[in-house]
């Protein structure tokens, strides 16, 4: 005979079968959250300082080439990517960092030095050499860097 307080055998069973599984799915269903949610929850990178090299080969009024890399994550997604910037200085001492991507639709620009102009060749834009639309269909002007010099080094300011 049962007494009135007691489990039974069947009653027990049934209890254990529903608590190992809510630990079991518990324990999938936590890391699953964390999976889906983590991205959106760790810090975004700060932009950094990045060196492209030394100053001295920026010729006084012609803007130079500069490539560098950087990383970049986007959510579970981590890829590099290479950056390519124009630097110049009229006066040696101040540099000015401009971006090769075009502001329409994203098309590679060069410098052309016999026009002092900037060109994008998918639809004949022209930039002056400060980076504003002279000609074309772009709706603004190049995009800048903030550009510094520390022990004869340029360094821009991406990430």
């Amino acid at each position: 005979m049962r007494e009135e307080g007691q489990l039974s055998r069947r009653n027990f069973l049934g209890l254990a079968t529903w608590v190992i599984g809510g630990v079991i799915g518990a324990g999938m269903l936590i890391p699953a959250i964390m999976y889906i949610v983590g991205p959106a929850l760790k810090k975004q990178l700060t932009q950094q300082w990045i060196r492209l090299g030394p100053a001295s080969k920026v010729e006084l009024d012609t803007p130079t080439l500069y490539k560098f890399k950087i990383q970049r994550q986007s959510g579970w997604i981590a890829d590099e990517e290479e950056i390519s910037v124009y630097v110049y200085s009229e006066d040696g001492r101040t540099y000015k960092a401009l971006s090769n991507v075009c502001t329409h639709l994203g098309c590679r620009i060069r410098w052309v030095a016999e026009l002092g102009e900037f060109f994008c060749p998918c639809h004949n834009a022209i930039f002056d050499k400060q980076g504003n639309v002279v000609s074309g269909p772009p709706p603004r002007p190049l995009d800048q860097f903030q550009v510094k010099v520390e022990d004869g080094q340029l360094l821009v300011l991406g990430g």
